[in-house]
């Protein structure tokens, strides 16, 4: 009727900054102080896709690189046989987020690497990761061969960022075969620590994001979405907010019991 529709939650103060937490998020309230709390964040178009590229590019109309791009082009990543810039996703893949993990005009190494955890077996999470033709001799002569071709590509005529772009992919997955294997097989945790995070997707998804933070993956994104309520706020937003609470805590709780937060 016109009228703006307030919160149907009680907000507290919490943790020694005093910020205001929804009553629906009573275990990431506990953690508030370890947070970084974004309220500047607004967009002209209210168009899901445009504002979710909005909010990762900073652009509405050009193609601009994504934050991950930046951050791991600026800082670089502490694992060269891993992305430095994964994404973590619980399905299928929208043009949107495609778009929201773009280096643009930055080399194409520092694109964000989408993964589906929505399936269990690491060689299911990301497809095609073993070569099922060629063993690993085989593949790093193949590609020591490619390399050199490309040497004498860049000598008599150009150096081409593409082609490069392209060289440095291949490499990548020549050497995630072994590296992403280990870290995506959550199976390797303790029964207590998969226990903390829980057995929902979401608490795959944290659980696999601490594991790949700990092996130096500089930039890891997990993506929860199903916020656009439109009816029954109240008990559609306590039911969602549920989902992400206990997981997001437990990656705060242990990281900083293994010294990652800092």
């Amino acid at each position: 009727r016109g009228k703006a529709f307030p919160s149907p939650f009680e907000f507290t103060r919490r943790g020694k900054s005093g910020i205001e937490v929804s009553e629906v998020f009573p275990k990431l309230g506990e953690h508030v102080d370890d947070m970084a709390i974004i309220r500047s964040m607004y967009t002209d178009i209210p168009a899901h896709d445009v504002a979710q590229i909005f909010m990762n590019t900073g652009s509405l109309r050009l193609p601009r690189p994504s934050l991950g791009s930046w951050v791991t082009y600026g800082l670089g990543s502490e694992n060269q046989n891993m992305p430095g810039f994964i994404v973590l996703r619980p399905g299928g893949t929208k043009p949107s987020m495609t778009a929201s993990c773009q280096s643009a005009f930055l080399p194409g190494v520092f694109q964000g690497t989408m993964v589906n955890t929505a399936n269990t077996r690491p060689e299911q999470i990301i497809e095609n990761i073993r070569n099922q033709f060629m063993g690993l001799a085989d593949q790093r002569e193949q590609l020591d061969f490619v390399h050199k071709l490309n040497e004498l590509h860049s000598a008599k005529l150009q150096k081409d960022a593409q082609l490069e772009a392209r060289l440095e992919a291949f490499e990548m997955a020549f050497k995630m075969q072994t590296e992403a294997t280990d870290a995506f097989d959550i199976s390797k945790e303790s029964l207590a620590t998969r226990e903390l995070y829980g057995t929902t997707a979401q608490g795959k998804q944290m659980l696999i994001a601490r594991r790949l933070v700990e092996r130096g993956v500089r930039f890891v994104q997990v993506w929860a979405g199903g916020w656009d309520m439109h009816a029954d706020i109240e008990g559609n937003m306590e039911k969602r907010a549920g989902e992400i609470d206990g997981p997001i805590s437990a990656l705060l709780t242990d990281l900083k019991g293994r010294g990652l937060l800092d």
